[in-house]
């Protein structure tokens, strides 16, 4: 009887599976194709070096003032050390909510990564989407940063498809 059951389960579930009709693409290469992803990718490239360069320049400061305390160090008076060793605290901390600034989760990097990347986005899953709806797919998998996808039959990737699509307009 649980034979039964199994293989009746089986075939209904290759019955579904077989039934619905899907295509692959790789979103990476469909980015890497729009001329306005790579521009914005290399203005945010550029803009990322400025303000790592910025946020050196904070950090070699603190550097610079911990190195001039170790020096005279000896010679300053308790209460010195303490007012020297809180502006460099102070200095750091500085630094490190101005590097937060640019680069964090809420910086200004990630913000102009979403004002410049985001519309190319939609236009790209919009096209992606169309796309599908015109072949008649259930289903698009990305092959791009999916380390779940094994294997898939040539026949059904259409990155490039896609790529000729977002190209017409």
């Amino acid at each position: 009887m649980k034979r039964l059951i199994l293989m009746a389960a089986a075939i209904l579930t290759a019955g579904i599976v077989s039934a619905q009709n899907y295509i692959i693409v790789n979103s990476e290469k469909i980015f890497k194709s729009v001329d306005a992803y790579n521009t914005a990718i290399e203005q945010l490239d550029s803009l990322a070096k400025q303000y790592q360069g910025q946020v050196d320049a904070k950090f070699a400061e603190v550097e610079t003032l911990y190195n001039n305390y170790q020096y005279q160090k000896a010679s300053l008076s308790s209460a010195a050390r303490q007012a020297r060793e809180n502006e460099i605290l102070a200095k750091e901390k500085e630094a490190q909510q101005y590097q937060e600034s640019l680069f964090g989760k809420e910086g200004t990097l990630m913000k102009t990564r979403i004002k410049m990347i985001t519309p190319i986005q939609k236009e790209v899953f919009a096209r992606i989407e169309a796309y599908a709806k015109e072949v008649g797919a259930d289903l698009v998998l990305d092959s791009s940063n999916n380390p779940t996808l094994l294997y898939n039959n040539p026949t059904v990737e259409r990155t490039q498809q896609v790529i000729d699509l977002l190209k017409q307009k």
